[in-house]
Formats: structure tokens, C-alpha cells, sequence
């Protein structure tokens, strides 16, 4: 798995509207690249919803939000609709986006794992873990704000 101080690698997916983007467009601004195991069950759907609702705050902390899964681009697309998200989800079926990261795991889904990629495309931190709390916790921390105290799945050892 990269580390920290590691530069990501660049990737193309395409977006809702059928044009293509690269990982490497968002230079210049943070991004949180999450990796999530299989759209539609309910700990990524718990994941996606809670970077949804949180996404604006993101946003204007300057930070923007990409979702992964090696789910196909339809399933992406219908699962992001669902969940409200706004920001890209990415289907990667080929699983090459997740083996470049080394978030692959066991059973030919993607682990749990977020990155932090500052602007200049360099890891500066990593959260992993099953649970989806501490990741979006994390995210919030990140973006210079208090988790949710009422949140059921938030990591009791963050504040």
C-alpha cells in the first residue's frame, strides 16, 4: 500500500455526464480519495452518505472528495444517485486503480482505506479500517471540523 510522502498515481475515469477526467486534475487542491469493498452494502452506503452530507463543509474547507470501489461505472453512477453524492465516484472494474494504490484486498474488493492527497498529488495521511466512522471522523478533523458526537459508527478514540 502507498504511504505517506508517496505520490499517487494518476488514473482516468469518466464522469456522470460521459466525459473523461484524471486523478491528476485535481492538482492544487487536497483531495480525500476513498476506497470502499462493494457499492450498495451497508457500511460503504453508510460511508458514501456521510462524505455526502459532510461534502459541502468539505468543500469549503477547500477540499474535494473522490469515491472508489471496483464496482462498474453504471453501478457507481446509480449508487452515488442514491446516496446523494455529488462529488466523482469512480467504478473500477479492471481493479487496476485499486491494485496502483495497493488497496486490494483478499477477496477481489477494494479495502476500506482513505487518503489524504495534498495539492501537490502526495499522500500526507491515511486512514484505514472496516468501520466507516473513523474515516469520516477523520475527513472532518481534516477539514477543520467536530465529528458528530451523535454519530453511531464514529470512533470513540477521536474526539
Amino acid at each position: 500500500m502507498l504511504r505517506v510522502g508517496d505520490v499517487t498515481p494518476d488514473f482516468e475515469f469518466r464522469q456522470p455526464d460521459g466525459s473523461s477526467r484524471t486523478f491528476g486534475s485535481y492538482r492544487g487542491k487536497p483531495v480525500i480519495l476513498y476506497f470502499f469493498p462493494k457499492a450498495n452494502t451497508a457500511g460503504c452506503t453508510v460511508e458514501t452518505r456521510g462524505f455526502a452530507d459532510r461534502y459541502e463543509a468539505l468543500r469549503s474547507a477547500g477540499l474535494e472528495v473522490v469515491g472508489i470501489s471496483v464496482d462498474s461505472d453504471e453501478t457507481q453512477a446509480a449508487f452515488a444517485q442514491k446516496c446523494g453524492s455529488k462529488f466523482a465516484m469512480v467504478g473500477d472494474s479492471s481493479k487496476a486503480i485499486a491494485r496502483s494504490y495497493g488497496v486490494l484486498g483478499l477477496f477481489g474488493v477494494a479495502r476500506r482505506v482513505t487518503f489524504l492527497v495534498g495539492p501537490d498529488g502526495r499522500i500526507q495521511d491515511i486512514v484505514e479500517g472496516m468501520l466507516p466512522g473513523p474515516h469520516l471522523s477523520t475527513a472532518s478533523r481534516w477539514a477543520g471540523q467536530v465529528a458528530p458526537v451523535h454519530s453511531p459508527l464514529r470512533d470513540p478514540a477521536r474526539p
